[in-house]
């Protein structure tokens, strides 16, 4: 019983030991948390609170904040809370993905488009197995994506996500599962959207009371080699959808006039 005996001290010694890194550990964990956010952005990065659990496996931190302003544009990304599911028992110092990263409360300003068109950056982007997200205002400026049509602001109340890298702070955008939110358009145009299972619909100042729904085959993230990539495509894929969801309301206003 000797060994016995010797393993459960060994595993006494290793949840002590991990116990005491949360305290030594956890700040530093935060800071690189966000200067890999910042980094893949051009930007600074900078942490409020951070509390890390490597025995249960979590990291929260609190008050996250990404800026830049250069010749560029103006960028800055403000974040309430994220919580960052690891794994338990200390494998998080091997593997330090989100099995789930949960965020609450974004604030997202970008004056230009090309504030994601970046050089490679030097670490690898954080990596989330699922992601959840929740209070989240995307505000794009009208030089950011859509210069001929205004300012774009973007409500989101409840997204979900799968597997995602993050190259940028949309890249979750590619794996959505699950999205409630509205969109507020210049001249006092509010869209209401839904998406979920595969099928966008919307609703509000364009398309009437009724949504309007149509099926979405969302691009594959791997497809890309960059973040610049991804911000064409996400760009692109917005023209689309805008696109179908008015030949759709159109199409539907027909058959409803002439049957």
């Amino acid at each position: 019983m000797k060994w016995l005996r010797a393993l459960a001290a060994v595993v006494v010694l290793w949840l002590v030991a991990l116990l005491v890194m949360d305290f030594f550990v956890g700040e530093r964990t935060a800071s690189g948390v966000a200067e890999r956010l910042a980094e893949s952005l051009g930007a600074q990065g900078t942490v409020g609170e951070s509390d890390l659990a490597l025995v249960r496996g979590r990291l929260e931190v609190k008050k996250l904040a990404v800026t830049r302003d250069d010749a560029v544009g103006h960028l800055a990304l403000a974040v309430a809370e994220v919580r960052c599911d690891l794994r338990p028992l200390g494998i998080a110092l091997v593997s330090s993905e989100c099995t789930e990263l949960a965020v609450r409360g974004v604030r997202l300003d970008v004056s230009a488009a090309a504030l994601f068109h970046l050089a490679h950056p030097k670490r690898a982007p954080m990596h989330a197995s699922r992601v959840v997200i929740d209070d989240a205002e995307l505000a794009f400026s009208p030089s950011a994506f859509a210069p001929g049509l205004g300012r774009i602001a973007v409500h989101v109340d409840h997204a979900e996500a799968g597997e995602t890298v993050f190259r940028t702070p949309l890249s979750w955008i590619f794996a959505l599962r699950e999205l409630r939110a509205h969109i507020e358009l210049p001249a006092g145009i509010t869209v209401q959207v839904t998406y979920e299972n595969g099928t966008l619909s919307a609703a509000g100042t364009l398309f009437g009371s009724a949504p309007v729904s149509l099926p979405v085959s969302l691009p594959v993230a791997a497809a890309f080699a960059d973040a610049q990539d991804e911000v064409h495509a996400l760009v692109k894929l917005g023209e689309d959808l805008a696109e179908k969801l008015v030949a759709r309301r159109a199409e539907d206003w027909l058959r409803r006039k002439l049957f």
